[in-house]
């Protein structure tokens, strides 16, 4: 699927103002300085369509962007490195939580991990979450270009490995070069199906 068209539509900061039935969801999840911003903006072909910073753990909310008017990604908040207060983090959690367990919408998770280092205990903790309760995600491996090829193809089959899915998905990005985002495309349009 080529993202055409991609727009803002809302944040969501309480579990009751979760969307309701309506188009399907791909949710982004992972670390806060993973690059879920630079991700959407990547797909999109938008520089500018999710605020990036330098400043991990600045999405605080569920953040919705309708893409095509068929579909819409849900990036979710950041794990791991915000400088925020535990009463903080426990909202998020709980957020993210009701997010994952009851929206009608969700088809996906798209779990982002860097590509440079292993899977870390809060990574394989939602990779299990989210087996435990049959919700379907690929690996999106993120700042591939920082690596050679072949480094590249030795990491995906550690990460593949550490997190227990098979390589197929496990999918190599990199906002910066470009590459990847055919595959992910190519991913969406089988969720999508």
């Amino acid at each position: 699927m080529l993202v055409k068209k991609a727009e803002f539509i809302i944040s969501v900061a309480e579990v009751d103002k979760i969307l309701p039935k309506g188009l399907p969801e791909i949710a982004i999840a992972g670390k806060s300085n993973v690059g879920k911003s630079s991700f959407i903006n990547f797909l999109t072909g938008q520089k500018k369509l999710a605020r990036t910073s330098s400043e991990p753990g600045r999405t605080r909310l569920l953040n919705y962007f309708k893409i095509n008017d068929e579909f819409n990604l849900v990036d979710l908040p950041g794990y791991g490195f915000a400088r925020v207060s535990d009463k903080e983090k426990g909202k998020w959690a709980k957020l993210i939580d009701t997010y994952l367990l009851e929206s009608e919408n969700l088809k996906h998770v798209f779990l982002l991990l860097d590509l440079r280092h292993e899977a870390g205990e809060h990574d394989k903790m939602l990779a299990r979450f989210l087996y435990h309760n049959n919700i379907p995600f690929t690996i999106i491996a993120t700042k591939a270009d920082k690596m050679s090829r072949n480094a590249q193809e030795k990491a995906k089959t550690v990460l593949s490995a550490s997190i227990g899915v098979g390589r197929e998905n496990v999918l190599l990005t990199s906002s910066l070069s470009g590459q990847g985002r055919d595959t992910v495309e190519k991913r969406i349009s089988q969720i999508l199906e």
